[in-house]
């Protein structure tokens, strides 16, 4: 009997901190599941050749299509509200699709960012064809659209399974809510929505690293 408090203990205490310091605006513990077992990025290239996986990652996924300058303004919001923020989690990612072609702007881009963010490893950028890119954007089924560029000023949150996560459901105030995106063109909405949401997916994932650590203690202790 002991040993059950002990367990239940262990396992409520990190949900309880949880409770008691988290600072979501809607009434979610977890971030609620868009769509699951989305498809994994094709082998595309990179700048620096390297594979660039969703598997085993937050990722924040985006589409820039060939006009790197007109949405230069975007990815700077979304460095300064996001990125910036959450860059020190060793599994988060910032994912931009990009038209084949575009290198040379992309990297005059990331020279740009670099001079305001020291740690520009978890920007990642990757190449292929418009066909390619659209037939991977519609595997989402996503409400918002493409423009004939290729590109789009929402971006999306992926958990480490490739599930696509935002709203869905009654917020704090019981209003029905569904966003499946951000957009980087509002700051406000990145500032808010987008940092906050992100906040609770690495909670979550900090909760269940708690629970697993517990349930790993307790077992010691038993063989003791």
């Amino acid at each position: 009997m002991k040993k059950k408090i002990i367990l239940l203990t262990l396992l409520a205490l990190p949900i309880v901190i949880y409770l008691i310091f988290a600072s979501a605006t809607h009434n979610q513990l977890f971030l609620p599941t868009i769509s699951k077992n989305n498809k994994e990025l094709p082998e595309w290239s990179s700048l620096d050749g390297k594979r660039v996986s969703l598997k085993d990652k937050i990722t924040v996924l985006g589409f820039i299509g060939s006009d790197i300058k007109r949405n230069q303004g975007n990815i700077f919001n979304l460095n300064q509200k996001i990125y910036d923020k959450y860059v020190g989690f060793k599994d988060f990612q910032v994912v931009m699709i990009a038209k084949d072609g575009s290198q040379d702007q992309v990297k005059e881009l990331i020279e740009k960012l670099s001079g305001f963010t020291e740690n520009m490893s978890a920007w990642k950028f990757v190449f292929a064809k418009p066909d390619e890119i659209q037939s991977y954007y519609d595997s989402f089924h996503l409400v918002g659209k493409l423009d004939a560029d290729k590109s789009t000023s929402e971006v999306i949150i992926l958990d480490k399974d490739r599930n696509h996560r935002g709203r869905k459901g009654k917020n704090k105030e019981g209003i029905e809510e569904y966003k499946e995106s951000y957009n980087t063109i509002s700051a406000a909405d990145l500032h808010n929505d987008m940092s906050d949401d992100v906040k609770i997916m690495l909670r979550e994932y900090r909760l269940a690293l708690k629970r697993n650590n517990s349930k790993k203690n307790f077992r010691l202790h038993e063989k003791k």
